[in-house]
């Protein structure tokens, strides 16, 4: 059985979060498992309320599921405080530490710092819990503002993107990024950023924006995506072009069942 781990928060519309993490991996053929950081009170427009999960429950999750089931991959999404954060660490640290004839299990992270409608979801002392993850990453996915944010680099520009996504590398220790321009004006070309012997490599990503009313969740089904693909074998790259394929086919297939944004739809 393939298997990938989402640690997320809870959305009760289905349309991002935990719920959409298993959508999207079992599309991909992926059996799913979930840890819940965070529950909140939402509906297709909005962010009514925040709930933390008490860390230690968060902690005792992780333990007791991962002394049972080794997952292919983990994909962290919302974490909400420092003391979730700190518990997600703690948790992932046996599993994620390198060992004499197994691999850590890739580590996809979507570092989510506010909801689309701007309403906080992740305190700010938390940060620096949040690069020490950083650095245990095998892809980070930050959308525009999330990696001026993060790195502390004016993304307006595709250069000053770059700059962040090269950052990420450098002074987290990520092992690649993706910086995601859908928020820049223009079409939402994306930036992979890798390792390349001792350099690092840019890669523009071309992208072609689809004309509509707002989706939900579309960051959260690409870091699951391209965990799903890791848990089939795929390299880095074809993972990365592969997610951004299935999200961009959701996003035309999306469609409203509530007042708000519209719900990514999977053949």
């Amino acid at each position: 059985m393939l298997t990938a781990l989402s640690i997320a928060g809870s959305d009760p519309t289905g349309g991002a979060g935990l719920q959409l993490d298993l959508q999207v991996f079992r599309a991909h053929g992926v059996h799913g498992m979930g840890v819940v950081s965070a529950l909140t009170v939402q509906d297709t427009a909005k962010v009514h309320r925040v709930l933390p999960a008490f860390p230690n429950v968060v902690l005792e999750q992780i333990r007791a599921l991962v002394r049972d089931v080794r997952p292919g991959a983990v994909k962290l999404g919302m974490l909400a405080t420092d003391d979730v954060a700190g518990a997600v660490e703690l948790g992932l640290a046996e599993l994620l530490a390198p060992s004499p004839g197994a691999a850590p299990p890739p580590l996809v992270i979507d570092p989510v710092l506010a909801a689309s409608d701007g309403t906080p979801l992740l305190e700010r002392r938390a940060q620096p819990t949040l690069g020490r993850l950083i650095a245990r990453a095998t892809l980070v996915t930050p959308n525009l503002p999330e990696a001026a944010a993060l790195a502390g680099c004016d993304v307006s520009s595709e250069s000053g993107a770059a700059e962040a996504g090269r950052r990420l590398l450098s002074d987290f220790g990520a092992g690649a990024c993706l910086v995601k321009g859908g928020h820049r004006d223009g079409p939402p070309h994306d930036l992979l950023v890798t390792r390349e012997g001792d350099g690092l490599h840019v890669e523009r990503l071309e992208g072609a924006r689809i004309e509509g009313p707002p989706v939900h969740g579309t960051g959260c089904a690409l870091a699951s995506a391209v965990a799903a693909r890791l848990v089939r074998g795929d390299g880095l790259r074809d993972a990365v072009i592969a997610a951004r394929s299935f999200v961009r086919e959701a996003i035309r297939r999306a469609e409203a069942p509530g007042r708000g944004a519209r719900l990514l739809v999977f053949s």
